[in-house]
């Protein structure tokens, strides 16, 4: 194992399933301290105790639970994470939410829970940790998991897609604004990825198969192919990479057959 992150400590939002937990195991793997965030409820709970069996032995991992869609949870989830490892190198915002919804029979609940978990809780994450990282002094790597979402329309996902452009352009943003500290702002687009977001739709065959016809690759994601590009993010190898969107959708979005 390269240890590409070895040294480094890590916070992920969001990390106890789908894309943050892959995320989460691969850093473990190459040698990243991380600590993560979850709801804090029993389902949660208990899928980070499987973790803790997953991690590799004697790497270092800790969950912090709390609502993310709330200012304090961000600051605490930094704030835990220093004391456990003296510092916070790479932050990966990474926590969202996304229940299909018809536009004209949308709810107002329903729209401000998704924009509450999707972008308010990211940006109060992703300025907690860059305020953490200005005051260390030494840079470092903050990565907005967006999606393909940002930038196509999804008839029932009105409330989701623009939360998740807005994630994209919070990165750019921030890639500015953060720059003269070495903090380097990047996000991650996922295209089709399994998950528990969108098993329910995807336990539909003839979709699913439409789906992955439109798919150079010929398969649907899965979580653990963000894994990889996310460690480049997070690594000195992309130490000049800033402002950046990198689409992880087996071809997906370049695909106009």
């Amino acid at each position: 194992m390269a240890e590409l992150l070895k040294g480094k400590a890590a916070a992920i939002t969001g990390g106890v399933s789908g894309i943050g937990r892959a995320i989460a195991l691969e850093y473990l793997r190459q040698g990243a301290c991380v600590a993560i965030n979850h709801l804090g409820d029993d389902w949660s709970n208990n899928h980070f105790k499987t973790m803790l069996d997953e991690a590799p032995k004697g790497s270092k991992l800790i969950g912090v639970p709390g609502d993310i869609s709330k200012k304090e949870t961000a600051i605490e989830l930094v704030e835990k994470t220093v004391e456990a490892f003296g510092k916070l190198d790479v932050f990966v915002s990474n926590a969202g939410v996304c229940k299909f919804a018809e536009f004209l029979e949308l709810e107002k609940e329903h729209f401000d829970f998704t924009v509450s978990i999707n972008l308010s809780g990211a940006f109060y994450a992703v300025q907690a940790a860059a305020r953490q990282m200005v005051k260390q002094g030494n840079g470092g790597s903050i990565i907005g998991i967006s999606s393909i979402s940002a930038l196509v329309g999804g008839g029932l996902q009105t409330h989701y897609t623009p939360t998740k452009a807005g994630i994209l352009s919070l990165m750019q943003s921030c890639a500015v604004a953060l720059g003269k500290y070495n903090i380097r702002c990047n996000a991650l687009l996922p295209g089709t990825i399994r998950t528990q977001l969108n098993e329910e739709d995807l336990a539909n065959d003839e979709k699913r198969k439409y789906t992955e016809t439109r798919i150079p690759l010929g398969r649907t994601g899965v979580p653990d192919d963000l894994a990889g590009p996310a460690v480049f993010l997070a690594s000195d190898m992309s130490r000049y990479v800033n402002g950046a969107q990198l689409l992880v959708d087996g071809g997906f979005f370049v695909n106009l057959q």
